[in-house]
């Protein structure tokens, strides 16, 4: 008896254009990867706020915080796909690289979060 296999559905613009060059396509696997890791480190810092830091702040708004970072790194993992998969259609139509407000949304979130634990960190001492 053989393993079970799950079938996946190639996305219909895999199908559409001409297969990029492989050093574009792996570029842009990289980039996915990238914003997994980053994904990642959201919520690994969200664990590692409410697990080692619990005298960093009250009780609820340690929770907050952490609630808050996980949700973002949840939606960065699942906006990360998409745009990978954008990007891969771009490249097979020969368009423009389609344009993301998400890079500055991560660098607000990120420098937002750096401020608050910053002051969290000063008040707690």
């Amino acid at each position: 008896m053989t393993g079970w296999r799950i079938r996946v559905r190639e996305p219909a613009w895999r199908q559409q254009g001409k297969t990029p060059d492989y050093r574009f396509s792996l570029a842009n696997e990289r980039t996915f990867l990238a914003w997994i890791r980053t994904s990642l480190a959201l919520l690994a810092g969200a664990v590692a706020i409410d697990q080692l830091a619990p005298n960093i702040a009250p009780q609820p708004v340690r929770i907050v915080l952490c609630v808050i970072l996980s949700l973002i790194g949840a939606s960065l993992a699942g906006l990360s796909y998409r745009r990978w998969g954008q990007m891969e259609a771009a490249m097979r139509r020969d368009e423009a690289l389609p344009f993301s407000r998400v890079m500055l949304f991560m660098t607000i979130v990120v420098a937002v979060a750096a401020f608050t634990f910053a002051v969290l960190i000063l008040v707690a001492r």
